[in-house]
């Protein structure tokens, strides 16, 4: 396949993603390396790594062409050869397989290879919320091909993420109040949030790009019954009532609504998914539900993947990355007031 024209994107990442096989259906790059966080300047932000996803159809011929153009880019599990490393990918931690700290015309990046139909499953379903949940948030999108299903999953994921957020919020919030939600969605429950990454990093991504997300979320938000979106005054009212909140259950990806089945229905009971959607619906603690159901998901993938990340990274990689992230960690616990100057 040829690759789509590359809108709005700089120099840097055309020329990074040359040097990689074409035959890509998505490909987005994002972090803090793309987008401006709060308490960054420019200079910084072209230090830090930059962050790809590439999404291919066929990862065994991917990965043996890759093998071929970027062998030095794999740990020792290249020596497996490609059709290792694809079952590694497919079938262990979110179905992502990393390579990171590779230079690239001088910048530090990290790329994730996701089967096509591994992304249009977490996009629809959420099964591990992995690169799904780096989709709620603006990426900068630089391969997208004319696939109906990936397109659609990818709208259906960005509806999720509202529908979710609405069910934890209060029945008036603003639209920072909104993105802040959304952002964090894919960090509830993550282990790497305890330790490894920055606390404020949800507030750090939504402060300077608030433009961003209305530009990913103002069509959804303006289309959905369930919510009154005044966008002059950057305010919502969603609608909290047990029968607002049923339809929302209901629209749930596949795995939210399963975990949450899990949580409220005692072992035995067996009873069908809409009759405990209608009970949590009535329930005060409805958000509180939700999200224990999210930071379910988030949780066992976060872990998963990162138990895999030390294979496809290799041990001095892997020590390497982690000492950056605690870097980031107390840097950012370092720039927090004390108490008193918050109060």
């Amino acid at each position: 396949m040829t690759l789509s024209p590359l809108h709005n994107t700089g120099v840097i990442y055309r020329r990074i993603l040359s040097q990689f096989p074409q035959d890509i259906s998505l490909a987005f790059v994002y972090g803090s390396g793309v987008f401006k966080q709060h308490g960054t300047n420019q200079g910084q932000m072209e230090k830090n790594m930059l962050d790809f996803v590439f999404a291919v159809d066929d990862p065994v011929t991917w990965h043996t062409m890759n093998l071929l153009q970027n062998r030095k880019h794999y740990s020792i599990l290249k020596l497996l050869g490609p059709k290792m490393i694809s079952s590694v990918q497919i079938e262990h931690g979110a179905s992502v397989y990393y390579n990171t700290l590779v230079p690239v015309d001088g910048r530090i990046i990290k790329y994730g290879v996701i089967s096509t139909e591994s992304l249009i499953d977490d996009l629809m379903h959420w099964k591990t919320m992995y690169v799904a949940g780096r989709l709620h948030k603006p990426v900068r999108m630089l391969v997208q091909n004319e696939n109906g299903k990936l397109r659609a999953a990818l709208v259906a994921n960005l509806k999720s993420a509202v529908t979710a957020s609405f069910l934890m919020l209060p029945e008036s919030f603003t639209e920072e109040d909104l993105f802040l939600q959304i952002a964090g969605l894919s960090y509830a429950g993550d282990f790497r949030m305890v330790i490894g990454e920055d606390k404020s990093k949800v507030a750090n991504i939504v402060k300077d790009n608030i433009q961003h997300f209305r530009i990913l979320y103002s069509n959804i938000l303006r289309d959905c019954p369930q919510v009154v979106y005044k966008p002059q005054q950057g305010k919502l009212e969603a609608d909290k009532s047990p029968e607002g909140q049923f339809i929302q259950l209901m629209a749930l990806p596949r795995t939210l609504q399963q975990r949450i089945t899990k949580l409220v229905d005692p072992p035995g009971k067996n009873r069908d998914v809409e009759e405990i959607l209608l009970q949590v619906a009535q329930d005060p603690d409805c958000g509180a539900v939700v999200q224990q159901g999210i930071s379910s998901i988030v949780k066992s993938s976060s872990i998963t993947q990162s138990i895999k990340g030390i294979a496809t990274a290799g041990m001095w990689k892997t020590v390497s990355y982690s000492s950056k992230k605690l870097m980031k960690m107390w840097k950012g616990w370092r720039r927090k007031p004390p108490v008193s100057q918050m109060s």
